[in-house]
């Protein structure tokens, strides 16, 4: 008897190893694809293809501590032989909640590897756009400080800001809220908080796009997290994150250049990442007036309307 017991826990013992091996295996394998997402993406169009892509600049990294600040720190991404005299559009990623800068730090990378600096820190409550605010002003201080490697690097004349979720309210905000604002010429928001949900979580969630007088592309998936289950605004059940009523609307409301569209079969969480090549693209025409790249929103053939990967495109330019 006692040897059957002794055989039924070793078995019992296996079968959990097994299943804690897979575990992390299958965690091992998420984190690869995270890491090297463009890889695995399935880019359609041409300047899709092109600009999900790594780009041609090799890629450093600096960090600076945000003294006693809610956000902790500053980390920034830049080509790595940036050659004096010469000047880099400067993007900012907003966080989106409980993905702070140091977890997706690929996706910095990634549009660094295109001639941008890029920057972000570690807020867990972005959407006011204040620590957004403040990383602007820092960069911007160790542009005019002569004893930093950023010393007349950024091109204060082109600066971006980009936000995911929670992160898109907060690049809202940090356009049309902070004192700082006007220094923006182009926004990419993905998947943001939609109103209904905004005034559930409070009166710090509300944006105003109305308020947005700078080219705004914004994204978002059709998966049920974004989606919901209901399209209908005044619906009190089934809302998504980001709904296509709700993209619908900011298209409506933003008084300058527009685009929206939808990544199909993406959700919530894919977009911060596979959305990235029209992103990309979007801060390349914007930011530093590649003409090609104006292709995939503009014209008579935009390539994001004739895109498989996308549907639900309204245009305005």
């Amino acid at each position: 008897m006692k040897k059957v017991v002794f055989k039924f826990f070793i078995i019992i013992g296996i079968i959990i190893l097994l299943l804690i091996l897979l575990l992390v295996g299958c965690v091992m394998i998420a984190d690869h694809r995270n890491k090297n997402y463009w890889k695995y993406a399935d880019p359609k169009g041409e300047i899709e293809k092109k600009f999900t892509s790594m780009g041609d600049f090799n890629v450093a990294f600096k960090e600076f501590s945000a003294a006693d600040c809610v956000w902790k720190k500053y980390e920034i991404w830049y080509p790595a032989d940036m050659k004096k005299g010469e000047k880099y559009p400067f993007v900012i990623m907003v966080n989106g909640t409980g993905v702070k800068a140091s977890q997706y730090k690929e996706v910095f990378k990634h549009l660094a590897s295109w001639g941008f600096i890029v920057a972000g820190n570690e807020d867990d409550n972005s959407r006011t756009g204040e620590s957004s605010a403040a990383t602007l002003d820092f960069l911007l201080s160790l542009n005019n400080d002569e004893n930093s490697k950023f010393y007349g690097m950024i091109d204060v004349e082109n600066i971006g800001i980009a936000g995911h979720s929670q992160g898109g309210v907060g690049a809202v905000n940090a356009v049309t809220m902070q004192k700082n604002g006007s220094m923006y010429k182009a926004v990419f928001t993905a998947s943001t908080t939609s109103p209904a949900l905004s005034e559930v979580l409070g009166d710090d969630w509300k944006h105003d796009m109305t308020k947005i007088n700078i080219p705004c592309f914004m994204v978002a998936g059709t998966g049920i997290g974004d989606a919901g289950k209901n399209n209908d605004k005044n619906a009190s059940e089934g809302q998504g994150i980001c709904p296509l009523w709700s993209l619908n609307e900011s298209f409506d409301n933003v008084r300058n250049t527009a685009v929206t569209g939808r990544l199909k079969n993406k959700d919530h969480g894919d977009m911060l990442r596979y959305a990235d090549g029209y992103m990309t693209a979007w801060f390349m025409y914007y930011l530093k007036g590649d003409s090609d790249s104006r292709k995939a929103f503009f014209g008579k053939n935009a390539e994001i309307s004739d895109n498989d990967n996308w549907q639900d495109v309204n245009i305005r330019e």
